[in-house]
């Protein structure tokens, strides 16, 4: 499963051991933050202990004790296309579709995919704003997966809010744990499922919701990802007793009028999360995996003067961040929440 980004977008942590704990086995390659979007694995790091470097003979090993294995590639796996992301950054072609599925796919295929699902974002937090621009990715990554031998989908997905109640590292750590143990929210949890019903009907070895459901409830899939944390070095005692604590700040941002939520600039709040410390505005920041962004009301919500539209959790008060973080969020007399699933390639 491969997701463009965007901020709050946690559903790799659901998903593997949700897919694992259904008996599908689940390689995932995840990447770093930088800019607006937060990256799966940095959110990991919060975790004590935990080894996210992944050759190929660990990777197996991972799949024959756990059926998943989470973390970043090393130098050999694709190595010509970190020298191509270099040449990309100074011939202005970090945008080029082609080029990213390039490089997207390189990786995948590198490892030997038997499926690939992808998660295309759109929206205000997306790397690829319009439906008309994701959808051309979409389209252009499951083609050449296609040809190249590897069965491919595509589903387009909402971005214009940040995915479900957290944004950040610890936070949405513990947000996964929740969602393992049956307390996710619901647009976390539908994307997610979408997610594995179509990677499990492209393997050949098709799921339903109630199978999902059971994983959960059953409390299989949270124990999967215990015996994978485990498994990939985490500390056993925090494993047991996961600690994931906040930034003691609290900073609230507030409706200023009687209305519905109509929009929020999701890209913006996730640049603001990044500036406070819970992210990168360059490669090599150190992040405060306590600085964390929570998210109190939806588009479509209705909202009164003084309601908290979310709240900053801070590592050190910052004066100028509640009128850059309330400008925001658009309130109007009406408004509807967006549809999550948006499109779908195959």
């Amino acid at each position: 499963k491969h997701s463009t980004g965007g901020v709050g977008d946690k559903v790799s942590l659901v998903l593997s051991p949700l897919l694992a704990a259904c008996d599908l086995p689940v390689v995932m390659l995840t990447g770093r933050g930088l800019g607006h979007t937060g990256g799966t694995a940095d959110k990991l790091e919060a975790i004590p202990g935990l080894d996210l470097e992944l050759d190929r003979a660990r990777t197996l090993r991972l799949l024959d004790e756990v059926s998943m294995a989470v973390g970043v590639a090393t130098a050999d796996i694709a190595p010509a296309d970190r020298k191509l992301y270099a040449l990309r950054d100074v011939t202005g072609t970090v945008e080029s579709l082609p080029l990213i599925t390039a490089s997207i796919l390189s990786k995948k295929l590198a490892t030997g995919a038997a499926g690939i699902v992808y998660d295309l974002k759109t929206g205000s937090g997306a790397f690829l704003p319009t439906l008309e621009e994701g959808q051309r990715l979409a389209e252009m990554l499951v083609r050449t997966s296609i040809a190249l031998g590897t069965p491919a989908r595509a589903i387009l997905t909402d971005m214009n809010q940040p995915l479900g109640r957290w944004a950040g590292h610890a936070c949405e750590v513990q947000e996964t744990l929740d969602a393992l143990e049956g307390r996710g929210p619901e647009d976390l949890m539908e994307v997610t499922y979408a997610l594995c019903l179509e990677l499990a009907e492209i393997l050949g070895r098709p799921l339903n919701r109630e199978d999902l459901d059971r994983a959960i409830a059953t409390g299989t899939a949270r124990e999967r990802f215990d015996r994978w944390m485990l498994a990939q070095g985490a500390d056993p005692a925090w494993v047991k007793k996961p600690e994931l604590p906040l930034a003691p700040e609290i900073l609230p941002i507030k409706a200023d009028r009687t209305g519905k939520l109509a929009a929020a600039s999701t890209k913006q709040l996730g640049f603001l999360l990044g500036e406070s410390g819970g992210g990168r505005r360059v490669p090599g920041d150190q992040i405060d995996h306590g600085v964390s962004l929570e998210i109190l009301h939806r588009i479509g919500d209705e909202v009164r003067p003084g309601d908290e539209l979310a709240r900053f959790h801070l590592r050190k008060p910052d004066p100028t961040l509640a009128s850059r973080a309330t400008a925001c969020f658009q309130i109007a007399d009406d408004a509807t929440a967006p549809p999550l699933i948006v499109g779908r390639v195959e």
